[in-house]
């Protein structure tokens, strides 16, 4: 004969395993929350030293082909034109050697938002334009 009790023993011993482990994936949760935002932080650097170098990149561009046709103060100009003031453009035209304008320019890298802390790292763009006026 079966004792009417026996039928609940393995359902209340689950119960009581489940109550024991009542909490345990909030700490592991808890405890992997600070490596996924670091992880997503790393990302999102390198998402901006990317968007830096492309920033830089064409921002010489504009700058070498503006200096090439109208000469060094539009080519300062041009450079920081498109380019916020919390990335700390830095332009620096050096005019034309062998009929060719050269222009750089030079970007803060920011930590994780531009404005708020640099890194203190300089990402440089580089570019050149043939000459288009000639020099009086």
């Amino acid at each position: 004969m079966r004792d009417a009790g026996q039928g609940r023993r393995p359902r209340d011993a689950w119960q009581g395993r489940v109550r024991r482990d009542a909490g345990q994936v909030a700490v592991e949760f808890a405890g992997t929350v600070p490596l996924i935002l670091l992880l997503v932080a790393a990302v999102w650097e390198c998402v901006l030293i990317g968007y830096a170098f492309s920033l830089a990149g064409n921002a010489a561009d504009e700058a070498a082909r503006a200096g090439a046709v109208k000469g060094d103060a539009a080519c300062a100009a041009a450079a920081v034109e498109h380019i916020s003031g919390a990335w700390s453009p830095q332009a620096r035209c050096t005019g034309a050697s062998n009929g060719v304008y050269r222009a750089s320019v030079d970007l803060k890298l920011p930590v994780l938002y531009p404005g708020l802390l640099n890194l203190g790292l300089t990402i440089t763009g580089d570019a050149g334009s043939p000459m288009e006026r000639e020099d009086d």
